[in-house]
């Protein structure tokens, strides 16, 4: 008994009143994730879950004490690489339950956004892994090669909590190492998946903001950085309904200014110099190449003082300030990969070798991350205190302060009765001073007194 009841206790009691608040084992349950016997999936997505948290990885937690009480990990790895469960659709209902939890707690009038963005998964020790690729990090501190995968991320967010949706990781048809494997089910989301990992970026991204968006996720803005700030999908993001502001480089495309294409440098030199305005060098009204309006907003690099940023927007309503405010956002979905790499071992837990094995762990790992950022949000947000917190702040507003101030007239009235002549004329004298200083406002609630002259 005692073996039993600890197999369904593998988590911490703070995360697992988490888990039972965001009623994670039941959308793993609803997306088809189980299994017919054996150790159920919720057991081993659980323990698989509390490794981070308890210091240790699978083979250590195998060696321990405890492993007696453990399934062995061959089941594990059965339940990690199967190629049937939907990964993708248990994020998405996950994040948007999330979501709706997170926007009650938001301002209706506060921009609610969708951020896209990559990030380097590195396998750089594999020479078997499935769907291996040789991939550039284009980022700034690095500009290297590296062997492994491009993680294309959708996250939400409000300002305050960032929250993933969903990601591929994507391989590559020209520098690929590895295929994929022919043993695979064509017809199972393991496959599709696969499939999508030899697309392009810009072609898995108007599909993944369209499963967001279709599940009921609310969002204004999209948001992206140089890499991702095209014409066509720029065009394909504002043909779904949602607008687009990102950081534009000086390329190939062009802007239409009185008749004339020009390139961005011509355009920073045609647009007007802002007045009064801190960092905003210059903004301007143009027209993309596919017909659709946007507003360029160009502010000072601060790393390179004579060099300056291009920030476009699709919504030419707003302000200078309100797009850079907006745009800032974005900055969550780094700290995010930051979070995940360093913190909750991501590419370092598991180094299983099929396609599906990083497609799961990357879930769970994403699910840390989820969890963690809502526990975040509910101690530090005052308006999750409860039901016992809105009730003291009715009783308080119950409370007529005008009212209470008759009363306690009345009550010293009714106390000067009792006291000598002496003390009554020095409390009557000390009372007339008060009420003289009182402002006008607060005079007119007052009832007529005695003590008055």
């Amino acid at each position: 008994m005692i073996t039993n009841n600890r197999l369904n206790n593998q988590l911490p009691k703070e995360v697992k009143a988490i888990f039972d608040e965001l009623e994670i084992l039941k959308y793993l349950r609803k997306v088809g994730i189980n299994k017919g016997f054996g150790y159920s999936c919720a057991y081993l997505f659980q323990l698989v879950f509390s490794l981070v948290f308890e210091g240790k990885n699978l083979f250590r937690l195998l060696q321990s004490k405890k492993a007696k009480d453990l399934p062995e990990k061959n089941a594990i790895y059965r339940f990690l690489n199967n190629p049937q469960y939907n990964w993708r659709r248990f994020l998405l209902v996950l994040s948007t339950f999330t979501i709706m939890k997170v926007s009650s707690l938001t301002r209706h009038d506060r921009p609610k956004v969708l951020i896209v963005d990559d990030s380097s998964y590195e396998r750089n020790r594999s020479k078997k892994v499935e769907l291996l690729a040789r991939c550039f990090d284009h980022s700034s501190q690095k500009m290297r090669y590296y062997k492994g995968f491009r993680m294309l991320t959708l996250g939400w967010s409000d300002g305050a909590t960032f929250l993933p949706i969903d990601f591929a990781l994507l391989s590559s048809t020209n520098s690929q190492i590895n295929g994929i494997d022919n043993r695979i089910d064509k017809r199972t989301s393991g496959y599709k998946r696969r499939v999508e990992a030899l697309q392009k970026a810009p072609e898995v991204i108007p599909n993944m903001i369209k499963r967001a968006l279709s599940q009921g996720i609310d969002a204004s803005y999209v948001l992206m950085d140089t890499w991702f700030t095209q014409q066509p999908l720029i065009k394909s993001i504002v043909d779904q309904g949602l607008d687009v502001i990102g950081m534009v480089k000086d390329t190939k495309q062009r802007y239409q200014v009185n008749g004339e294409w020009v390139s961005l440098k011509k355009l920073y030199q045609t647009a007007k110099p802002s007045q009064h305005q801190k960092g905003i060098l210059r903004s301007i009204h143009t027209t993309m190449a596919n017909g659709v309006p946007v507003k360029v907003v160009f502010i000072r690099n601060r790393n390179k003082k004579r060099q300056w940023l291009a920030i476009l927007s699709t919504d030419c309503t707003l302000s200078d300030q309100e797009i850079i405010r907006i745009y800032g956002i974005r900055w969550d979905i780094e700290v995010f990969f930051k979070t995940v790499k360093s913190l909750l071992k991501l590419q370092k837990e598991f180094q299983g070798r099929s396609y599906d094995s990083m497609i799961s762990h990357t879930t769970i790992v994403f699910t840390r991350y989820i969890v963690l950022s809502w526990q975040n949000r509910v101690s530090t947000d005052y308006r999750t205190l409860g039901g016992i917190f809105y009730e003291l702040c009715d009783e308080i507003d119950e409370l007529d302060w005008a009212f209470a101030l008759q009363l306690l007239i009345e009550i010293l009235e009714d106390a000067l009765q009792n006291v000598n002549q002496k003390i009554k004329k020095f409390i009557e004298s000390q009372l007339r001073k008060w009420i003289v200083v009182l402002p006008n406002y607060i005079k007119a609630y007052l009832p007529k007194l005695s003590c008055e002259s």
